[in-house]
């Protein structure tokens, strides 16, 4: 058999291929992105290179530290890409009652019950606290609606009609 094929016992684990994630935005699709969004990813780009990568790179020779930093350098790649296309989106200054990118918009649900969304970008959107792509459908059904409208929105579990009860802006 060719050695190509055997893996000598003190070589230790094979150091796996990280494919690279594919980007949520499309050929030819602007990259929006709050200034808020814009300097979170630079401070996580920062302190991954200049802290995590160094503290891995220090460990390379533990097989597992190699497959972090791997991971990690994809990280690094896709911030600096998304840093890169980034369009900064500046909060509107006039017509504050409608709802634009960067809004976060307050709803009452059928219930009673009150949500507040965050339109942002895609590289921003963090489920937890309610911030949503500006792509996602619920922001689609939101944008350019103003305060005191009915929409109707199809979640998973069926049709409701939302009201927008407040739009702000940070």
């Amino acid at each position: 058999m060719s050695k190509a094929f055997t893996r000598d016992e003190n070589e230790g684990p094979e150091i796996p291929v990280v494919p690279p994630t594919a980007s949520l935005i499309r050929p030819g699709e602007k990259n929006y992105i709050t200034a808020q969004g814009a300097q979170k990813l630079r401070d996580e780009l920062q302190r991954l290179v200049e802290i995590t990568r160094r503290e891995l790179v220090e460990a390379r020779e533990d097989p597992d530290a190699k497959r972090q930093l791997a991971r990690l350098d994809q990280r690094i790649m896709q911030l600096e890409e998304s840093l890169q296309s980034a369009e900064i989106v500046v909060p509107p200054s006039g017509a504050l009652d409608i709802v634009r990118f960067g809004a976060c918009v307050t709803v009452r649900e059928p219930d009673g019950s009150e949500t507040s969304y965050r339109i942002v970008g895609v590289d921003e959107t963090d489920a937890e606290e309610n911030q949503v792509s500006w792509m996602s459908p619920i922001a689609k059904a939101l944008l350019n609606r103003k305060r005191g409208e009915r929409i109707r929105f199809k979640f998973p579990s069926g049709e409701e009609t939302l009201e927008i009860i407040e739009i702000s802006y940070e």
